[in-house]
């Protein structure tokens, strides 16, 4: 039934039955079902598929069922393609290899499940006697498996519509989502699947890369924190890749990202602060399990955190411990660009001292300004609830006890 339904036959009949497209049980229950002769054939195709799909699924961090990120399982994984032939992707410590392996793959899996869909085609349009009226040919932009291009600009035309196409950037984006999971432990290159969601946190879980151990990542302009966002994903990059190829990976990661910068790393700071919880808040439909305190369009402050290990000390900690401590390296800043401003006699060297005080001032008062707004909500260690999900504790942690919201998070 489930090949039988999912053929371009059962959909004449439901054009005829259900002309205004309401698929529900009164058309369906109308379709002529046929008696099939043979139906092992029908139904290993349908196994197959079903497999082909959930594989593809399970692949994105938004699956319930999602283990690890493709570009770890193929830099890991000997066993996972069974194939001699594809001996070179059995990785050594490259980004490109791996990605170029999960699209190998994926063009595997998109191939197999359009000659599957087109051979439940073909049988079913002989067993009804629709030759005259049908064609066992599916369009690619109709099958709903990824498939992977280096760019925009090399999908064909033919492939214009299908949602589930993916490029080369879309592929690092969501392994940078994942390396910030691995930040965070939610998850961890030792386990499959979800490592930290909630409940006792077990340390026994991470050996290999080791989560930030306050729950709070630094977004900065420069790397003023040990525990950078971009000092820890270079860690990770080098953690799973190796210590060799660590600048031909990031210098990959920079290219694919394509955000302004001089250098790899200054690409991928770019990213993630003027990205990353942009792409975050669209891959989990404006229901963000990492929150982002943003102290507005200077960038003079951001810090992300997750929200199953929110507790109600984290907004004083992320004030008192990030927050001040920023002032206070913009203070500094402030005066050591003056001081080589003054005593420079190089004139582009003092231009660029100025143009950098007056960006650090600016970002200074954006960041007093902030702190007025945190100071509001931090003395009142607000505790959240997982089950109420991520709308109402988003709001909840940003509303003071007259009920007066503070936006301190960044707005979804």
């Amino acid at each position: 039934l489930l090949g039988f339904v999912n053929s371009n036959s059962a959909m004449l009949f439901l054009q005829i039955l259900a002309p205004t497209l309401d698929f529900n049980q009164g058309p369906i229950s109308k379709i002529p079902v046929p008696r099939i002769v043979g139906k092992e054939v029908v139904e290993s195709i349908v196994e197959s598929n079903t497999s082909l799909s959930r594989i593809d699924w399970d692949s994105f961090e938004t699956s319930w069922d999602f283990i690890k990120h493709p570009l770890i399982k193929f830099r890991q994984s000997k066993a996972l393609w069974g194939d001699p032939a594809h001996e070179d992707f059995r990785n050594n410590g490259s980004v490109y290899l791996s990605f170029k392996a999960w699209q190998t793959f994926t063009e595997i899996q998109f191939c197999r499940l359009k000659a599957n869909e087109e051979e439940l085609n073909r049988i079913f349009i002989e067993i009804y006697g629709l030759e005259d009226e049908l064609t066992p040919e599916v369009e690619d932009k109709d099958i709903t498996v990824a498939r992977i291009y280096d760019a925009k600009e090399d999908i064909p035309e033919s492939m214009k519509g299908n949602k589930y196409v993916l490029t080369k950037q879309d592929v690092i984006k969501s392994f940078v989502s994942y390396a910030v999971g691995c930040m965070f432990g939610r998850y961890s290159l030792d386990v499959e699947g979800l490592a930290y969601a909630g409940g006792d946190w077990d340390d026994s879980k991470y050996k290999t890369f080791i989560p930030d151990k306050d729950n709070c990542l630094p977004i900065t302009d420069e790397e003023y924190f040990s525990d950078d966002i971009v000092g820890r994903f270079v860690e990770f990059v080098q953690c799973v890749y190796g210590r060799e190829t660590l600048e031909e990976n990031l210098d990959f990661i920079a290219m694919a990202l394509g955000n302004k910068g001089d250098t790899s790393r200054e690409i991928i700071r770019n990213y993630f602060i003027k990205n990353f919880y942009k792409d975050h808040v669209k891959t989990y439909k404006k229901r963000p399990i990492y929150w982002l305190y943003d102290s507005g369009r200077q960038d003079g402050f951001k810090a992300l955190i997750y929200m199953h290990r929110y507790h109600a000390d984290t907004t004083g900690l992320v004030r008192v411990d990030y927050l001040h401590r920023m002032q206070k390296i913009y203070e500094s800043e402030i005066d050591r660009m003056k001081d080589l401003a003054e005593n420079s006699k190089n004139a582009r060297e003092v231009a660029r001292a100025e143009k950098r005080r007056e960006k650090l001032i600016k970002q200074l008062k954006e960041t007093k300004e902030y702190d007025e707004k945190i100071a509001h909500l931090a003395p009142r260690r607000i505790e959240i609830d997982l089950d109420d999900g991520v709308k109402v504790n988003y709001e909840k942690v940003q509303t003071d006890t007259t009920g007066k919201i503070y936006h301190v998070l960044a707005k979804i």
